[in-house]
């Protein structure tokens, strides 16, 4: 208990106050439960692994800070019932039960299937307070309508629109609250249904992991993903900098050249040969733009978390590319 009191204290120090009743919700719901690993990170205010999955993508549970912080924004009340897209290994549910009391409904929905099942499994014997179901989307579109009326909507996953599924009809008061944008940074936003229009409210920049666990599972190689990568990080990027307008045409030719490839293409990866690199589709459109994207490529790698390194050997060694190939790192 002295761990969770001292993070409490220090996360108000930091400008994230707690109520009584969110305090109550954190030190009940014991994060010990939900974790395989230790809680050294989380009570150091980090996020913290509940799993990975089959094809090696980590899952974790949000820093208390930014659970904190969507909490805050979510508005709960004794009673409500909370749509919460996003499992986060069931402990923010188990956090949102406390809030919610014994008249509260949670439902949850899980889009990756893995992810889906353990969060079953975890709260299969969990000692609720008030209803928590934990749902995949076909069961949800199964749902009968009037099972579908929320108080609050919670994403905790980039997101780049509503996702359909969530078509709903909302009542009066409701809203819907998340991480919209790319798969690199995103608004935290509070969208409300006025008028029959979407109004929202921009509470900053976060950065969460795409909803969809499938999209960190995708080679990062593939041209779409490529496309995506370079699309986001360069919006950002022009947030920060100016960025000469050559280099602007470069970016979007090189995007709507990645876009355009044909989805029949060999993919590359980190065990392709030379031979198999040197005559891909993809790298050859990234080395033909690499001379004049040279400047801000740098950037472009640290946000993408990917490096354009040691492609192939080269007999230049001024060259931007040296190195026998170590590929596109993840």
């Amino acid at each position: 208990m002295k761990d969770i009191e001292e993070l409490i204290i220090r996360l108000g120090e930091n400008g994230f106050p707690m109520d009584e009743s969110l305090k109550f919700a954190f030190k009940n719901a014991n994060i010990d439960y939900f974790i395989k690993s230790g809680n050294n990170r989380f009570y150091s205010d980090n996020p913290v692994e509940f799993m990975k999955t089959s094809k090696g993508v980590t899952k974790n549970i949000s820093a208390p800070h930014m659970l904190v912080t969507l909490l805050h924004h979510l508005e709960i009340k004794k009673g409500q019932k909370v749509l919460l897209v996003g499992s986060k290994g069931g402990y923010l549910a188990a956090i949102l039960d406390y809030l919610l009391g014994e008249e509260g409904i949670i439902t949850l929905i899980e889009p990756h299937d893995e992810v889906l099942e353990h969060t079953r499994r975890v709260l299969e014997n969990y000692q609720t307070r008030g209803i928590i179901r934990v749902l995949s989307i076909i069961d949800f579109e199964f749902y009968d309508e009037s099972a579908k009326e929320f108080d609050r909507i919670l994403i905790t996953g980039a997101v780049r629109e509503i996702p359909d599924f969530l078509s709903l009809n909302y009542q009066e008061g409701s809203f819907i609250l998340g991480p919209f944008g790319g798969n690199i940074q995103q608004r935290l936003l509070k969208k409300e249904k006025q008028s029959g229009e979407w109004l929202d409210t921009d509470l900053g920049g976060v950065v969460f992991s795409p909803m969809d666990t499938r999209i960190s599972e995708r080679n990062p190689l593939d041209p779409i993903v490529l496309a995506e990568g370079l699309e986001d990080s360069f919006s950002l990027i022009c947030e920060i900098i100016e960025v000469d307008e050559e280099i602007l045409q470069g970016i979007e030719q090189l995007i709507q050249s990645l876009r355009e490839l044909p989805r029949d293409i060999p993919s590359i990866g980190e065990h392709s040969s030379d031979e198999e690199i040197m005559e891909n589709p993809v790298m050859d459109l990234m080395m033909s733009e690499m001379e004049r994207l040279a400047p801000i490529w740098p950037i472009i790698e640290h946000f993408m978390s990917i490096e354009l390194v040691n492609i192939f050997n080269s007999e230049d060694e001024s060259s931007f590319i040296t190195g026998g190939h170590e590929d596109l790192v993840p």
